[in-house]
Order: structure tokens, then sequence, then C-alpha cells
């Protein structure tokens, strides 16, 4: 899976290892299987309006975003065996809990370059 850096349009780090699930198989498997995420670590899902929690082990910030990366709500401490959308997301960034804690609406997003 690619991973990539997601900083905020004022160089603010957001995510330092930002895995991107961009693909069917990617996106479906999302977090599953894993007890836990790094601070620094999320992933990215495209295209994505909302998430859900089902099986999952452990609580995650959600961003959601529009196609341009401009940040539409966050929503803090998603809990297992829970859902989330917005209107109008086209992307959501899953992080560890709190890890969200600077981010509001209305702030633009920007991958760096990618890794293998």
């Amino acid at each position: 899976m690619r991973i990539t850096t997601l900083t905020r349009s004022d160089g603010t780090v957001i995510c330092a290892r930002c895995a991107l699930a961009v693909r069917p198989w990617s996106r479906m498997r999302g977090l599953l299987g894993r007890s836990s995420l790094a601070p620094d670590e999320g992933m990215l899902f495209r295209p994505a309006k909302s998430i859900h929690m089902w099986f999952m082990r452990f609580a995650i910030d959600a961003i959601f975003c529009d196609r341009e990366l401009v940040v539409v709500d966050v929503v803090r401490g998603v809990r297992p065996w829970r859902t989330a959308t917005r209107r109008g997301a086209k992307v959501v960034v899953e992080l560890a809990e709190g890890a969200a804690a600077g981010v509001t609406p209305g702030d633009r997003l920007a991958l760096a370059t990618i890794e293998e």
C-alpha cells in the first residue's frame, strides 16, 4: 500500500504515515485486524463519504473532506460498532483518536510525494 504524508496548507503535519486506500480491496479492508494506530499513522479513503467501525477494536478520529481535500467536518472518537457520514464528503481520513485535535472544517489538506 502506498504511504504519504498528510499536511495542512500551513505545513502542519496531520499524519506523517498516511496509507492510501484507493483501490476496492484496500478500502474494504481498511484498518480491520489492527489493534491500534500510532499517533502519527492513519489511512486516507478515496472515494468515500462514510465509514463504519464494525469489528474494529479501537476508537478513531475521522476527517471528512471534499474532492480538493478541504475539510467538511471532523468526527472525534468514533467508537467500534458505529458509523459516520457527512454530506459533501468524497474523502475520509482515519486517524488515531485525538490525532485530529487541530483540524477544523475549512482547513485545506495536502498530500506529499507518495512512497511505496
